[in-house]
C-alpha cells in the first residue's frame, strides 16, 4: 500500500455527523426531506470550515447517533452515510475517511468504497475491549478478508490500541504487545491512540510506548490534540485527528470553526518546517 499522505504530520478533521434519522436523538422535521436538509447543511458548513481551514483530510462518524450499536448498523443507517461521504469528498476533493461507531469497519469499507474514500478508522480490530456497548470483540479476521473480496486494497485500516471509552476485558495486556498484535497479527495500516474520552489528551508515555511498538507503522493522535501541546505530540505523532479543538469556542457540540482550523493549521505548518530543519 502506498503512504496514505503525502505531507508530515497530516492533520485529519472531524465531521460528527448529526443524529441521523431513526437514532433517538434526530430532531425530525416535517418530512424526511426538512429533516435531511437541516443534516445536509450542518454537515456540509462543517466540511467547508474544514477545507478553507486547509486539513489534509477530513473523517466522518456517526457521532450523534447514540446510543451506538456494538456492531453492525442499519441499512438506512449506512445508505444516508454513503450519501453524505459522497458529497463531502465530490465537494471538498480531500482525502476522506469513514469511522461507523462503534465497531462497524465492514460497513465502514463499503461506505469507503462506494465513496471513494482513502481510509477507514476501527475502534476494536484486535482484542477485546469492554465498553458502554458491552464488550466488543476484534473484527480483523473478518474485514481483512472482506477487504480483500471487495478489491479495496487501497482503503487504509487505521485502527485504535486501547480505544478511548473502554477498558480491558480482564487484566490486559500491556501496551507494547497490543500495539504489536494490532500490526503485525490484526494487519492494521496504521495506529490511533487516545486518551480516556474525546477531546482528552493523549498520555504522553503511551504515546511514545505506541511509537516504539508500531515499528514503521504511522501512529496517529486520535483524541485532544491542540495548541497547547502540539510542540510536545508532535515529537511522536506521525499524524493528528482533530475534533474538539476544531469547535467553535473549543465545544464538542459547536460547529467547526473555520478560524480556529486555520490557526491551527499555521501552527502545524511552521512546526513541520522546524521538523525539516532539525532533520
Amino acid at each position: 500500500m502506498q503512504p496514505l499522505f503525502e505531507v508530515s504530520l497530516p492533520v485529519i478533521g472531524m465531521i460528527h455527523l448529526p443524529a441521523l434519522p431513526g437514532s433517538p436523538g434526530c430532531q425530525q422535521l416535517s418530512g424526511f426531506a426538512a429533516t435531511w436538509s437541516r443534516i445536509e447543511e450542518a454537515v456540509m458548513a462543517d466540511a467547508k470550515a474544514l477545507a478553507d481551514g486547509g486539513v489534509d483530510a477530513i473523517m466522518i462518524e456517526n457521532f450523534g447517533d447514540v446510543p451506538f450499536f456494538p456492531g453492525s448498523n442499519p441499512a438506512h443507517v449506512l445508505t444516508l452515510m454513503t450519501r453524505i461521504a459522497g458529497l463531502v469528498r465530490r465537494t471538498t476533493r480531500k482525502r476522506l475517511g469513514i469511522n461507523v461507531l462503534r465497531n462497524d469497519g465492514i460497513s465502514a469499507l463499503a461506505i469507503a468504497l462506494a465513496s471513494d474514500a482513502q481510509f477507514i478508522r476501527v475502534n476494536v480490530l484486535s482484542g477485546a475491549r469492554v465498553t458502554d456497548q458491552g464488550i466488543i470483540e476484534g473484527t480483523a479476521h473478518d474485514l481483512l478478508r472482506y477487504r480483500q473480496q471487495i478489491g479495496a486494497g487501497h482503503i487504509a485500516i487505521l485502527a485504535d490500541v486501547q480505544v478511548k471509552h473502554s477498558s480491558p476485558l480482564g487484566g490486559g495486556t500491556p501496551l507494547a504487545q497490543d500495539v504489536d498484535d494490532l500490526c503485525k497479527r490484526a494487519m492494521a495500516d496504521g495506529v490511533i491512540v487516545s486518551g480516556s474520552g474525546t477531546g482528552k489528551a493523549v498520555n504522553l508515555d503511551a504515546l511514545k510506548a505506541t511509537k516504539a511498538a508500531a515499528h514503521n507503522h504511522p501512529v496517529f493522535i486520535g483524541s485532544g490534540a491542540s495548541l497547547d501541546n502540539l510542540a510536545e505530540i508532535s515529537r511522536f505523532a506521525d499524524g493528528l485527528i482533530v475534533g474538539t479543538a476544531f469547535k467553535r469556542g473549543g465545544d464538542l457540540d459547536a460547529p467547526v470553526d473555520a478560524v480556529r482550523v486555520s490557526t491551527f493549521m499555521a501552527a502545524v505548518t511552521a512546526q513541520r518546517a522546524r521538523a525539516n530543519r532539525e532533520s
